[in-house]
């Protein structure tokens, strides 16, 4: 996500024509960096561990590879239609070109919403750990305490907010190299911590007193479907960006070889990562509701905050306060990079008003979108935080119901949208055929239980409006405004509508492929 994508301007020298994107740039161990810093497991961690424990306790690790596997499998359904038509809207542009118009826009406004509720996560979280660090590094319980404060904890993650704004808008990028520096630091000190934390259990100072188990990786006992699905909603969250390294290839060395390799590099690093910070965290706390136990409300929603000192004690505490502070604002600053794109999509095609198609003439950047999109990520923080006292548990939850949402439309679109080519190979009958399908029919499922489930304040933080869940309002109620907005933009701007500006679209038969080409996948 930290590539470049000005779409619609002029070329620069050395970029595919009509793409912007820089060719033969990125290598397999670049591309795992990138996606791996997209999913910004340091932060993702600390604001997920508490909900998926609260779900499902310790079958955590199960939950964790059920989530990855159908974003694994809808992964493919990027790559292949990214191949197939590269363009900066993605979900958005692809959903319309196989479905129409009405199924692309809303594709579009879920992944513009999700983008917007994981942004406000970003910034609360780095705020979180910004007053934790100078709580800890002044000795100050005043200092580590302000970040719970709801008028400085809103005012400060404007802050954060407006800076990451102003950075996107003026099109500035993480270099390649500080990516390098970035997620080495937040995986050592994370791998680190889960090494030190399995050593006291062995020696007897851990309070969880668990004893490894195996059942704690089989999800067929011990779950009903509601704390499967819920638990599942976070897992999603959890590898939600993975896949940008399968959607790389015009910027890669080997455009063939080089997106497959990272991406199987990046997966593997992730959920590797987790299960071991995963198994590391229940021995030692174990995932009781007291004390550092992982089913501590008190915990939910900063996991680390009350771990790190107790196993790392008070300077690895600090460090691994910085790993996730560090975590959150990288991702912070390129997770707006997507968002504003979409918008410049959906703007440039008439999805949107013409105002969010302008490229800025110096930065060559959508500026206006990014402006538009830190904006409304601002009132939507500052309505969540006063409605709910436990925001993270919130929207991490309804992020997850968008995830499934957009992220299964992609996967459908995949297959309609190639479906006169779907049996020409092998190749095809895999990736865009049955992986998609068993993604896309996972994501489904997940997002139907998810919805009727986040009805019950339970399955939250326990906030509600009129007795219903505040859960259902942020994920499917937004899902609900977008129609509306949709409905006016329509009466407004019918072209888009009409499909005169982005039509549907069939590719042509692949008549070129044999079954010895089409055997490429993660080679």
């Amino acid at each position: 996500m930290t590539a470049e994508l000005t779409g619609v301007t002029s070329q620069p020298p050395g970029t595919e024509p009509g793409k912007g994107l820089a060719t033969d740039k990125i290598g397999v161990v670049a591309g795992a960096v990138l996606g791996i810093s997209t999913v910004a497991p340091g932060y993702t961690l600390t604001a997920s561990i508490g909900l998926i424990v609260a779900a499902v306790g310790l079958k955590m690790p199960a939950i964790l590879i059920a989530g990855f596997i159908p974003m694994f499998l809808t992964a493919y359904a990027y790559r292949e239609l990214n191949s197939d038509t590269p363009d900066c809207g993605a979900s958005f542009t692809w959903s319309t070109k196989a479905f129409g118009p009405y199924v692309g826009w809303m594709c579009g406004w879920g992944m513009v919403i999700a983008t917007i509720i994981v942004l406000s996560n970003l910034a609360a979280v780095g705020v979180e750990f910004f007053y934790l660090i100078l709580g800890r590094t002044f000795d100050s319980a005043w200092l580590s305490g302000l970040g719970d404060d709801k008028a400085v904890n809103i005012v400060t993650t404007l802050v954060f907010l407006a800076i990451a704004t102003w950075v996107s808008m003026r099109g500035i990028t993480t270099s390649e190299r500080i990516q390098y520096v970035l997620v080495a630091f937040q995986m050592i000190v994370l791998i680190t911590f889960a090494v030190v934390a399995l050593v006291r259990v062995g020696d007897g100072a851990a309070p969880g007193h668990l004893q490894f188990d195996i059942d704690w990786f089989n999800p067929f006992t011990g779950l009903t479907i509601a704390a499967f699905a819920v638990g599942l909603t976070g897992s999603i969250f959890a590898f939600w960006g993975w896949d940008t390294c399968l959607t790389l290839g015009e910027e890669c060395k080997d455009p063939k070889r080089t997106p497959g390799r990272s991406g199987l590099l990046c997966v593997v690093s992730i959920l590797l990562t987790y299960l071991l910070v995963a198994v590391a965290t229940m021995m030692y706390a174990g995932v009781g509701t007291d004390g550092v136990g992982l089913g501590n409300p008190e915990n939910a929603e900063n996991v680390f905050g009350a771990l790190a000192e107790p196993i790392l004690g008070k300077w690895g505490g600090i460090l691994l306060f910085l790993a996730i502070l560090v975590s959150s604002i990288a991702s912070l600053q390129t997770t707006f990079l997507p968002v504003a794109r979409t918008m410049l999509a959906m703007g440039s095609y008439g999805a949107f008003p013409k105002k969010f198609a302008e490229i800025h003439p110096r930065f060559l950047a959508p500026s206006f979108a990014a402006l538009v999109a830190g904006i409304v990520t601002a009132v939507f923080y500052t309505a969540v935080t006063v409605l709910s006292e436990h925001t993270l548990l919130d929207t991490i939850a309804a992020l997850g119901i968008m995830i499934c949402w957009y992220y299964g439309i992609t996967a459908f679109a995949c297959m309609w949208y190639f479906r006169h080519t779907l049996f020409a190979n092998l190749h095809n009958v895999i990736f865009r055929l049955v992986f998609p399908m068993l993604g896309g029919v996972a994501l489904l499922a997940v997002f139907v239980i998810s919805v009727g489930e986040s009805m019950n304040p339970d399955n939250g933080s326990g906030a509600s409006i009129f007795g219903v869940g505040l859960v259902f309002y942020i994920g499917f109620g937004l899902l609900i405004l977008g129609g509306v907005v949709m409905l006016v933009l329509r009466a407004l701007r019918p072209e888009f509508f009409r499909s005169e500006t982005l039509p549907r679209s069939v590719p042509e038969p692949d008549t070129t492929s044999t079954t010895a080409e089409s055997s490429t996948s993660l080679r």
